[in-house]
């Protein structure tokens, strides 16, 4: 069975990838590598081309059986800033997708989705349940695919699983892929470059939310763990499962645990044995005080629970940020 992996040469695709082919299928990676990096499709074949290139994708949606969408811009605060970019990529670009993907036969359709179409949830933890309210054009921009997927679901006999992460986090233990973002802006990655020698100072946004420590809690999930639950959601697919005959399924991946930045912090500096420069300043319009996954639905309809914690993620940041800097200098 061939799949193609759309941003297939970012951060989270490439993991997918690599777990695809683990499990025995057959991986074509399409990426226009405006922000993906050649090197992370190591080993795959690889078509350069946007996502709203009917002519580029018409092919090689010809010879799959299945797509797994990861292609879109993900930056809250970018999407604040410039929502053209976001809703042109991410609602434009990925409604030209599907409709590709729909006129070339495929029904069966795997969503990189986030929690941020949750907005600022009343609960914690998050259920499925929680009303989708996003509060920036990066969730609203997400939010409008999963209707899109629910829609031809009901009208095209499309099959979907949205996958709604939390923080993605981590690195392939084996050092070979990791995150590489520019600008960075998680704090896993941040926090690790902190502690080194030449790098800058952590930011902390605020030490005054209602947490044990003052500082925002959230679920980190490892990039892995990230990539079983897209394999799992594949399987769904091929099984023909559906929960009360629905044809579009979502569901949570988190670990259904919060750890707070201060956490991540110590978990940084057990992993180099260097403290971490940081300098604490102010709150950040918007960022909730909490956010916390129920998974219990992906663990009751996929099989999926995370395995691995947030010392196996900031460890496995680690090495691959050591062998990243080792591959830079030579």
């Amino acid at each position: 069975m061939a799949i193609l992996v759309l941003g297939g040469a970012g951060y989270i695709g490439s993991h997918a990838a690599r777990a695809l082919r683990r499990s025995g299928y057959e991986v074509v990676l399409y990426d226009n590598l405006s922000t993906g990096f050649r090197r992370l499709a190591q080993g795959f074949e690889l078509v350069e081309g946007d996502i709203a290139d009917e002519a580029k994708l018409r092919p090689v949606l010809a010879r799959v059986d299945a797509v797994m969408h990861f292609a879109a811009h993900a930056y809250v605060g970018e999407s604040v800033e410039n929502p053209r970019k976001y809703f042109r990529n991410n609602v434009l670009g990925a409604l030209s997708l599907l409709n590709s993907a729909l006129d070339a036969g495929i029904r069966r359709f795997v969503f990189s989705s986030t929690c941020a179409v949750y907005g600022i949830p009343e609960q914690i933890p998050i259920t499925e349940q929680t009303p989708r309210e996003p509060v920036n054009p990066y969730g609203a921009s997400k939010l409008f695919f999963e209707n899109a997927l629910e829609a031809y679901g009901r009208s095209y006999g499309l099959r979907s699983v949205s996958l709604r992460y939390f923080n993605a986090a981590g690195a392939a233990e084996s050092g070979e892929i990791g995150e590489l973002h520019d600008p960075e802006t998680h704090l896993i990655p941040l926090a690790l470059a902190a502690s080194t020698e030449n790098g800058p100072e952590l930011q902390v946004y605020g030490s005054d939310y209602p947490t044990p420590d003052g500082t925002c809690l959230r679920d980190y999930i490892h990039v892995n763990d990230l990539a079983d639950a897209h394999v799992r959601g594949l399987q769904y697919l091929e099984r023909g499962g559906g929960e009360k005959g629905d044809d579009s399924l979502a569901v949570n991946l988190g670990t259904g645990r919060g750890h707070s930045v201060l956490e991540v912090i110590h978990a940084a500096e057990n992993a180099t044995g260097r403290p971490v420069r940081r300098k604490i300043g102010l709150r950040r319009p918007g960022d909730p005080p909490v956010l916390v996954a129920d998974s219990a639905k992906a663990q009751r309809v996929l099989g999926w629970t995370a395995k691995r914690n947030l010392a196996d993620i900031v460890s496995s940041a680690w090495t691959w940020m050591q062998e990243n800097r080792v591959r830079h200098a030579a």
